[in-house]
């Protein structure tokens, strides 16, 4: 069995512009995702909103707008039910979600000399990293919380490479 649930348009458009930014073209797929974005509109679909923002903040030019990303899909976070996200993949949890939303958070607010909020972000992406799986992804999520903290022992407010290994 499959753990697509239901066709969903939107999220499809979403991944494709993801996919842009993946090749190469981060330009056209931030432009893709913010006119998605004003389709959808802040009141929109949640897991939409979550998803779109979260991708969205990756492909800013600076740490301010990476921010401004970054706390729209935390909020969408906080709008979206367990029964949405299943509706579109069976396997999805909001509460999966929230270890990789706090850590992206954590880490602009390092790389905008914030280690107040950076902390805070870390501690509690550290707190939600017991939901996640023992999978690749959970694995890269729970690296990505000790590159952080590594780089806020520092005092770094380099941008990091996303993937440490």
């Amino acid at each position: 069995m499959d753990d697509q649930a239901t066709p969903d348009p939107t999220m499809t458009r979403i991944i494709e512009a993801v996919q842009l930014g993946h090749r190469g073209d981060p330009t056209r797929a931030r432009e893709q995702l913010t006119a998605l974005w004003d389709d959808i509109g802040p009141a929109g679909d949640a897991l939409h909103r979550c998803a779109l923002a979260h991708h969205l903040a990756d492909l800013q030019d600076t740490a301010a707008a990476e921010l401004l990303w970054d706390e729209r899909a935390l909020a969408a976070a906080a709008d979206l039910t367990d029964d949405r996200a299943t509706r579109y993949d069976r396997a999805l949890q909001v509460r999966g979600f929230l270890p990789s939303l706090h850590l992206n958070l954590a880490d602009v607010h390092r790389r905008l000399g914030d280690t107040t909020r950076a902390r805070a972000h870390l501690d509690t992406a550290r707190g939600h990293a017991a939901h996640l799986p023992a999978d690749p992804y959970g694995d890269l999520v729970r690296a990505g919380i000790e590159h952080v903290d590594q780089a806020l022992a520092a005092g770094s407010t380099d941008r990091l490479d996303s993937h440490p290994g």
